[in-house]
């Protein structure tokens, strides 16, 4: 059997908490589709002829069986949970964090029969701290609609202001140092460009942790909370740039949305982010201390970086389009998991 010829594929849910996002699942899902194979989201709901699972899941059980059954698994992985052993995120967090890291582990070592990594870094993370698996893998970069994610429809710049913006699932459990960030470049940047700069964040924030940002900040802060999928283009056309905060993202959607809509990413270079954001698609700052120990990041650094995209927008906004064409088309994304399941057929 060939990729062309799957007919149908079971793709679990993410274990809450653990690996994926639910808009990797909806695109993947709009593909395969679009391309005549079926879709099963229930272990139970046969036939199929291969699993994805999606980071982890609870039903261990049910792989268990599908495997001894012949049917391949495949698990699409980015990192793991790691914050929680750096910063007092509460026990319950804590438990659920190691939980989920425990699910991820032993699914690639005892159930899948083929692994895809989000990019380069995810595979040398997980193979650093849990050893290689003699399994095939391979790294499969994420990808958008790029007739969706572009730089022309809705969305305005501000005429008199520069906009960073901050677009995160949540800002919590560990995550808060990023909201840090980005406040501390703004500062930086206010006293260093000709016009203001606010910044946007995008995405949930606990009541308590917006009313202690707005109390310290000096800049003004829009907080859009969670919006919907289809909003996101919109928004990110209203930017000048993008701040990417997750300190060892996996392969964050955000950004490469962001790009595919002309909008240039500043960042530190942690994770990912140098396989994603090369040329002039943005700018990535060393860090200045360890990342892995949450050491002071250089924000000076960072908003220098920054600054240069401010000041030359049209050549970094071009780059950006330019480098999401390249490397992160949905059609590419989705013969890359097709032909890791064919390769575990």
């Amino acid at each position: 059997m060939t990729a062309s010829k799957l007919r149908r594929i079971c793709i679990l849910p993410r274990m809450s908490g653990v690996g994926g996002m639910v808009s990797f699942r909806a695109k993947f899902i709009a593909g395969l589709q679009s391309r005549g194979i079926g879709i099963s989201t229930d272990l139970t709901d046969e036939p199929y002829d291969a699993v994805l699972v999606i980071g982890g899941t609870r039903q261990l059980a049910g792989l268990w069986r599908a495997r001894k059954r012949g049917i391949p698994i495949i698990q699409r992985l980015d990192g793991f949970n790691w914050l929680h052993r750096k910063l007092r995120t509460g026990a319950r967090h804590f438990l659920r964090a190691e939980w989920g890291n425990w699910v991820l582990s032993i699914i690639r070592a005892r159930l899948a029969n083929g692994i895809v990594y989000q990019s380069e870094f995810v595979r040398a993370w997980w193979e650093r701290t849990y050893g290689a698996t003699k399994i095939h893998n391979s790294v499969v970069l994420n990808g958008v609609d790029l007739n969706h994610y572009t730089p022309e429809g809705p969305g305005s710049l501000p005429e008199n202001s520069f906009r960073i913006l901050l677009v995160e699932g949540t800002l919590g459990g560990g995550y808060e140092m990023g909201l840090e960030h980005a406040i501390g470049l703004v500062e930086q940047l206010s006293g260093s460009v000709k016009r203001s700069v606010e910044l946007m964040v995008v995405g949930r924030v606990a009541d308590s942790l917006r009313k202690q940002a707005n109390q310290s900040a000096r800049v003004p802060i829009i907080w859009s909370g969670k919006v919907p999928a289809e909003r996101i283009a919109e928004i990110d056309r209203s930017a000048h740039v993008l701040f990417s905060a997750d300190l060892h993202p996996a392969c964050p959607n955000a950004v490469i949305e962001a790009l595919a809509c002309g909008l240039p990413v500043a960042a530190f270079i942690t994770g990912a982010l140098p396989e994603l954001v090369s040329g002039d698609a943005g700018r990535l700052a060393d860090y200045g201390g360890d990342p892995w120990k949450l050491e002071p990041a250089d924000i000076p650094g960072l908003a220098r970086a920054t600054q240069e995209i401010l000041e030359n927008q049209a050549r970094f906004r071009i780059a950006a389009r330019k480098r999401a064409e390249q490397a992160f088309d949905l059609h590419k994304m989705i013969d890359g998991y097709l032909a890791a399941i064919e390769e575990a057929l």
